[in-house]
C-alpha cells in the first residue's frame, strides 16, 4: 500500500472509531497493513496522528476553497458546521497534537508549521471579501483562526453545541461591523 493510501485509510479509521487510545498495531490491522509499513511511512504513532491532522486540515483548507464563490454569510456558515463535525471526531486528537508542536516534540515539526500559517493566506482573502481593508485583513484572519479554535475547544470541554454556534455567529456579526 501506498502512504497517501494507508493515510487516508487512517483517517477513515478516526472517522469511524474516534481518537482513542488504539496502538499502532491495532490501527494497522484494522486499515489492512502492518505496523511495521507505518512505521516506515510515519515514523511511529505520533508521526501518524500528525500526518492525520495535517490531513484533516487539508480537507478543510478545501472545504473553504469549494465554498468561496458562495455569499459570505452563507459560506462562513457552511463551513462552520463541517468544522464543527469534523472536531467532534478529529478534534481530541488536534488539540493534542497542537500541544506537543509546543513542546517542539519531533513527531510535530510539519504540523507546527501548518496549524497556523497556511490557514492565515485564505483567512485573510475571505476576510478581504467580507470587506475588510487588505492592509487589516491579516490581523483579522489571525484573530479570527485563534477565535474560532477557542470555540471548538470550549465545544469539546462543554459539548454546548448551541452556546458554541451563537458565540460563532457573533463573531461574523463583529468582523462584519468593524469595516
Amino acid at each position: 500500500m501506498s502512504r497517501d493510501t494507508l493515510l487516508n485509510d487512517a483517517v477513515e479509521y478516526f472517522a469511524k472509531n474516534g481518537v482513542g487510545d488504539a496502538s499502532l498495531r491495532t490501527i494497522a490491522t484494522t486499515i489492512g497493513t502492518s505496523h511495521r509499513m507505518l512505521i516506515y511511512h510515519f515514523g511511529s504513532r505520533e508521526g501518524l496522528l500528525a500526518e492525520v491532522v495535517r490531513t484533516v486540515e487539508q480537507q478543510q483548507r478545501d472545504l473553504l476553497a469549494q465554498l468561496k464563490d458562495l455569499p459570505i454569510a452563507e459560506q462562513s456558515e457552511q463551513f462552520w458546521r463541517k468544522v464543527t463535525e469534523a472536531t467532534m471526531i478529529y478534534g481530541p486528537l488536534f488539540f493534542e497534537l497542537s500541544a506537543h508542536a509546543m513542546q517542539d516534540r519531533p513527531h510535530t515539526a510539519e504540523l507546527r508549521r501548518d496549524l497556523i500559517n497556511v490557514w492565515l493566506p485564505p483567512l485573510t482573502d475571505l476576510c478581504i471579501k467580507a470587506g475588510i481593508p487588505p492592509n487589516e485583513a491579516p490581523s483579522y484572519a489571525r484573530l479570527g483562526l485563534a477565535a474560532s479554535r477557542g470555540l471548538l475547544f470550549d465545544l469539546l470541554l462543554t459539548g454546548d453545541n448551541e452556546g458554541v454556534d451563537e458565540a460563532s455567529k457573533l463573531l461574523n456579526k463583529l468582523f462584519s461591523l468593524s469595516q
